[in-house]
């Protein structure tokens, strides 16, 4: 007798779905296909081409079938520590570095190899927590307050360390954030970092989004706390390779038999990471002259567009804070939750619903991120323009101009019709 297909699988994925941001950009997608005017402001891929540079490299590399070593490509991991001392002050080297098809799979084996409880303060990203539950590992997740600009404060941390016991225990801090794209300053990371090693709090600084901070002024909490501090990076989100698929993190010594173990995972896993990738990588991490200006280019321009967002939602009576980093608001719709209530919207998702079928506007529910399905946030992932056309056209525009609303009406115009399209709903 054939037993039922649910009986089969293991309880900790029972019921799982596909990542929620992957689960709807997909519905975008078909919509689209159906010939439906969709804006996809869901899915947090850049919308910047890659680098010449690195394309270049990666057609030379792409003859490269070597399997590599599992830590990485040494030449590689160099660049990469090199990297992160010359960008953040951190003194690192290669054999402080394991380089993975990713950063999200590197998580998901930092999870493995961990033995203890995962602190999530919310909103986060939306495969910490189910990462977490595949593995069958206790989360206990933070909230945080609107009011505090989503930011964990050290005093609900040392709250949560003071009555946890003396079980071990890693805090992932995501800055600038998704979905928030706010950040902390350097005296907020230094105050957390200070909390942290009191109580042995180990750090995952997922810094995926640090050369995207809009001013070129991140800040790494590694720099308060080296010693319990592991970094995450990658070139998917500031040189615009998410498909690419490679991450690092990069160990203090005193964690190296966490990296190694780490490393043995992924040998018995993956093996390596994609072997023309990581020689394509490497030009990435060396930086240059050309990677600096599109840099400067790509903030510019993720700059005026989430300023401009963001005070355009407030001025129709959604909260929305200024981003300060990455491509992302996180607008909370409850100003106008009676006007919302009167159409029988009363959830995060009921309200992302709403928009989708009425404006063709895509956003992400905050539910999604960890927040209160009754607090009615969502994630305004800006991302949806021609990034080849918006870099051509502000590299010709010196740097001391601000580029004003005539510039992004024509260069991000999807964007701010789908903003416009939220607005007229709201006002409705």
């Amino acid at each position: 007798m054939r037993r039922p297909l649910d009986s089969t699988l293991s309880p900790h994925v029972r019921g799982m779905m596909t990542s929620p941001a992957v689960r709807i950009a997909d519905r975008c997608d078909a919509m689209r296909a159906r010939g439906d005017n969709v804006y996809k402001l869901v899915l947090g891929q850049s919308p910047f081409p890659i680098p010449d540079r690195m394309v270049d490299a990666l057609r030379v590399a792409a003859a490269e079938k070597e399997y590599l070593p599992a830590q990485g490509l040494p030449a590689l991991r160099r660049a990469i520590a090199a990297h992160v001392e010359r960008r953040l002050g951190v003194d690192r080297t290669g054999e402080d570095v394991l380089v993975g098809p990713g950063s999200k799979e590197l998580v998901f084996l930092l999870q493995i190899a961990f033995n203890g409880d995962l602190l999530i303060p919310t909103p986060a990203w939306v495969s910490y927590v189910p990462q977490a539950r595949v593995l069958g590992r206790e989360v206990v997740m933070l909230p945080t307050r609107r009011e505090d600009q989503y930011l964990l404060r050290p005093d609900d941390l040392a709250a949560v360390c003071e009555r946890g016991g003396d079980r071990p225990r890693l805090l992932v801090l995501n800055y600038p954030s998704n979905p928030t794209g706010l950040t902390y300053r350097a005296d907020e990371l230094r105050e957390l970092a200070r909390v942290a090693q009191k109580h042995g709090v180990l750090l995952l600084a997922d810094e995926i989004y640090a050369e995207l901070h809009h001013k070129g002024q991140h800040a790494s909490i590694a720099r308060w706390y080296p010693e319990g501090t592991i970094l995450s990076t990658g070139i998917s989100k500031w040189l615009g390779a998410g498909g690419w698929r490679l991450g690092a993190f990069v160990f203090p010594q005193e964690l190296r038999g966490l990296l190694d173990a780490m490393a043995c995972v992924a040998s018995e896993t993956y093996t390596s990471t994609s072997a023309p990738v990581q020689h394509a990588a490497v030009v990435a991490f060396e930086g240059g002259e050309d990677i600096d200006r599109y840099l400067q280019q790509v903030r510019r321009v993720l700059a005026a567009l989430g300023r401009w967002s963001a005070r355009r939602l407030v001025a129709a009576g959604i909260d929305c804070a200024q981003p300060v980093g990455a491509f992302y608001v996180f607008p909370d719709f409850g100003g106008v939750g009676g006007a919302m209530r009167a159409r029988g919207i009363t959830t995060s998702t009921g309200l992302c619903e709403a928009l989708l079928d009425e404006t063709g506007v895509a956003l992400l529910p905050g539910s999604v991120f960890g927040r209160p399905e009754e607090e009615l946030t969502a994630r305004l992932a800006y991302v949806d323009f021609d990034g080849a056309r918006a870099l051509s056209a502000v590299s010709v525009i010196p740097r001391e101009q601000p580029l004003d609303e005539t510039f992004l009406r024509r260069h991000c115009a999807r964007v701010v019709e789908a903003v416009e399209r939220i607005v007229g709903w709201v006002r409705r």
